[in-house]
């Protein structure tokens, strides 16, 4: 059930015997994606690194995994339409031109690497909290400066949305990454979340 405000979310619970470990968020793409194509429901994952890991806490370690410290989560499941093709992510899809200038992101995470790009973003919240940014030289340094510490936003330049479903045509088609893999460039995005989609332990 999607978290609601004021209620706990996540419980006491193992990895179970046919859940798969995965240590970065392109991993954990590359099960649902497998899983996918395949028609099979999506297993269960327990995360040892990645974004969507770091924003759920997890201390990367696998023996905790299949103990009772383990803790499990509901999470949604982003899904994006890059120029029609179809892709899946579970902590977000970035699209970016060589200086970070021209900027759209659909965070499900709050982490971006080292940057808190997503301080509001929530893994179950059946929403995507998006970023359309459009910089100038000037705003480069000041942004990336506030960046680590989730403090870039409100920005005058940086139109912030949260919503379960997301499109946006872009003035050019840009790079496009999901869960830090390259997919390719797009130019017409449409991201969407799927709630509560996915189990996953830390």
């Amino acid at each position: 059930m999607t978290i609601e405000k004021g209620k706990a979310w996540g419980a006491p619970g193992a990895l179970p015997a046919d859940g798969v470990v995965v240590r970065s968020d392109a991993e954990a793409r590359a099960v649902l994606e497998e899983a996918r194509r395949a028609g099979r429901p999506y297993p269960a994952l327990g995360l040892l690194g990645g974004d969507l890991c770091r924003t759920l806490g997890g201390p990367g370690d696998e023996g905790r995994l299949r103990s009772e410290r383990a803790v499990t989560f509901p999470v949604d499941v982003g899904e994006a339409l890059v120029d029609g093709v179809l892709h899946l992510f579970v902590a977000h899809l970035v699209a970016h031109d060589r200086l970070w200038r021209d900027v759209f992101v659909a965070m499900n995470a709050q982490w971006l690497g080292r940057w808190n790009l997503g301080p509001r973003a929530h893994p179950d919240d059946a929403r995507l909290d998006t970023y359309r940014a459009t910089l100038t030289l000037g705003d480069l340094p000041k942004v990336r400066a506030r960046l680590h510490h989730g403090a870039h936003l409100p920005h005058p330049r940086i139109k912030e949305r949260r919503a379960g479903a997301v499109q946006v045509d872009l003035e050019r088609a840009l790079p496009v990454e999901v869960d830090g893999v390259a997919v390719g460039r797009g130019r017409r995005l449409s991201v969407r979340v799927e709630p509560d989609a996915l189990t996953v332990v830390v």
